[in-house]
Formats: C-alpha cells, sequence, structure tokens
C-alpha cells in the first residue's frame, strides 16, 4: 500500500491503524492489547475512571502486549451553565425517571480527577498520551514531552490543531464530523464541525507539520486508503471496533448496532452536555435540546441510563456510533483490522 510521506510518522506502526480510546466500557485491556498486537497501537479510556482504576488497566495491558499503547485522558473545562435551565431539564426527566422508578441525578462540576491521572501518568509511564474535549496547557504537555512520553491532542478544526501544536502537542488526532461518540471540540456550545475529514486534513497539514492521525466514520478498507492518501500517519477506529470479541460494549449496544429498526445516526448533547453521535432513539428525540453543560447533564441523566440499560431499553440508551456503523462486524481484533490494513 503506497502512501504520501509528507508529514512525519510519529510511531514506527506494522500497520498505521490506532484504536480509539472509547469511554464506558467498550476499551477493555484486552482490546487495547489486541490493537497493538495486530501491528497498530490501542489506547485506553481514562475518562470517568478513578486514577486506581486505570493504573489497574494500564498495568493490565502490560501483562497482554510487549507493544505499545496510550492512554486517553478528558481535558474538563470550567463552565457557566446556566443552573435554571439544568433544573428544567431535571424536571423534564422526572418521567423518564418515574419509569423506572430512579431519582434523577444531581448536577455537580468535577474535573475527571485531572491531576490524580497525571500522576498516574507519570508514574506508570504508558507511550503515548492523549487528550480530548481542550487542549492542556504548555506546561502539562512540555512536562510529559520531556519526559519521553508522547503527546497527541484531538482537534476538530484548524484553529484548535494551531492552538495543540503552539502548546507543544507532538501528534494531531483528527476527528472528523462522521465519528461516533463525543465529539471532540473544545467549545461544547458550538456547533460540530462539518468539514469532510479529508478536506480537514489537508487544510490543518497544509500549515502545521505534524504528524496527524485521522478519525471518524472510517469502516471500510476504501475508506481507509483514502484517508491515508491525505497524508495522515494513521487511522483511528472506534465504532469499527465496538462489536469485536474483545471489546467491552454491553449487549444491549451491540445488539442495537445490528438491529435495522435503527436507520441512522444523531448528534445529540441530551445525555451528557457534549456534543456526541449515537443511534437515533427515543431520548434523543423527546430532549432534543441543546444545553452545553457537562459534566453536570452527564450527572443529571447517570442514574436514568444506569437504569435504561438494567432494564435493555435501548430507546433511552446513549448507543454511541458512527454513521459507518453498519460496517461493523464480529470477531477477533485481529481479524477486524486484517481486512481494512490487508
Amino acid at each position: 500500500m503506497n502512501r504520501p510521506t509528507s508529514l512525519p510518522k510519529p510511531f514506527d506502526l506494522a500497520r498505521p491503524i490506532i484504536g480509539a480510546p472509547m469511554a464506558g466500557g467498550p476499551s477493555t485491556p484486552e482490546l487495547v492489547a489486541a490493537v497493538t498486537n495486530a501491528g497498530g497501537l490501542g489506547f485506553l479510556a481514562g475518562g470517568y475512571k478513578t486514577p486506581q482504576q486505570l493504573a489497574d488497566q494500564v498495568t493490565a495491558t502490560r501483562k497482554l502486549t510487549v507493544g505499545p499503547f496510550g492512554v486517553n485522558l478528558f481535558v474538563v473545562a470550567a463552565n457557566d451553565a446556566d443552573e435554571e435551565e439544568l433544573d428544567a431539564y431535571r424536571r423534564e426527566l422526572q418521567y423518564d425517571a418515574d419509569r423506572y422508578g430512579v431519582e434523577v441525578g444531581a448536577q455537580k462540576w468535577d474535573d475527571d480527577m485531572w491531576t490524580g491521572k497525571l500522576e498516574v501518568i507519570n508514574d506508570l509511564r504508558p507511550d503515548v498520551v492523549s487528550f480530548t474535549f481542550n487542549c492542556p496547557e504548555a506546561d502539562v504537555l512540555t512536562t510529559l514531552n520531556r519526559s519521553g512520553i508522547h503527546t497527541a491532542v484531538t482537534v476538530t478544526s484548524s484553529a484548535e490543531a494551531q492552538t495543540a501544536a503552539e502548546r507543544g502537542a507532538r501528534t494531531l488526532i483528527v476527528q472528523g464530523p462522521h465519528a461516533g461518540g463525543h465529539r471532540a471540540t473544545f467549545d461544547p456550545a458550538a456547533e460540530p464541525g462539518t468539514e469532510p475529514l479529508p478536506d480537514l486534513i489537508r487544510s490543518i497539514s497544509a500549515t502545521l507539520n505534524l504528524p496527524i492521525i485521522a478519525g471518524g466514520g472510517i469502516s471500510t478498507r476504501h475508506e481507509v486508503q483514502e484517508i491515508l492518501d491525505t497524508g495522515a500517519a494513521a487511522v483511528q477506529l472506534g465504532t469499527a471496533l465496538l462489536l469485536a470479541d474483545e471489546a467491552g460494549t454491553n449487549a444491549a449496544h451491540r445488539a442495537a448496532l445490528r438491529d435495522p429498526a435503527f436507520t441512522e445516526t444523531k448528534i445529540t448533547w441530551a445525555f451528557t452536555g457534549r456534543p456526541a453521535r449515537g443511534l437515533r432513539n427515543r431520548f434523543m428525540d423527546e430532549h432534543d435540546r441543546r444545553c452545553p453543560a457537562y459534566p453536570q447533564i452527564h450527572y443529571i441523566t447517570a442514574p436514568l441510563r444506569a437504569a435504561a440499560l438494567a432494564n435493555n431499553d435501548q430507546q433511552a440508551l446513549h448507543l454511541w456510533a458512527g454513521t459507518g456503523y453498519r460496517n461493523a462486524r464480529t470477531g477477533p481484533v485481529a481479524d477486524i483490522i486484517a481486512d481494512l490494513i490487508p
């Protein structure tokens, strides 16, 4: 497979595949190690975990592979959430809570245990650490770079890429509009960008000479080749791995990805207060409001989502998926990757 070499390559990989970090369960140590063992680079998802849970997963992954892998962290910025709007949303959700006999969650803000997780990164030293939702300050990236931990920042626009480069990111993870799960957009109140991924890569690489990993809706061999032809060093796969044997994707999510009753994906703020793409369902449609308050809304809806999962109610679950979800297949990670990169 011939690929352009105009952009630098951050890693020496047998296959230019990155396993996207998928918080909430799918990115198990087994999945991460399987991606690395197949010649790519797997990523643990640090979001929502305690520092100890993250440390345990890093240790578990190291027992499953001798190859490189990364850890992803959320960069949670303070926000000026409208308390009246949050209270109104909690009242709106009361009907859903009554359906399951649970209480609507309390609204609160935290930084996802940022300091503790950085300590884990510095202590256990994974090969790569990536960041999403925003860009860390320059001193954080500088410290990690100097210690030999490769840094990457997820961006969705040329302006975000410029910020990441100026602060010292060694690699850019460019997320296109068709990506499943949370958009990495720095400003959760902004309308997510719609520039096609190949165009976005070219726009960023025209002004910045940094390695680019690109993802978002990539699900076929042709799409992989199209992205590599832009000069991207590697493609990042998320939804394509959700049905893998090694993934921790819950049973309701797995079933929905293969259920013809789900016919499209949609961007929603309703589950967490950040824009995210998932299989369109009743909850998205009934609560079609934009309240950019993360993580407050994440905590408000958490008991409802847990109850929906316990009741196998796919119409009230956050079924994250990119636009290429129909091409997701079951089987070992090694076979899925071999289908995309021979």
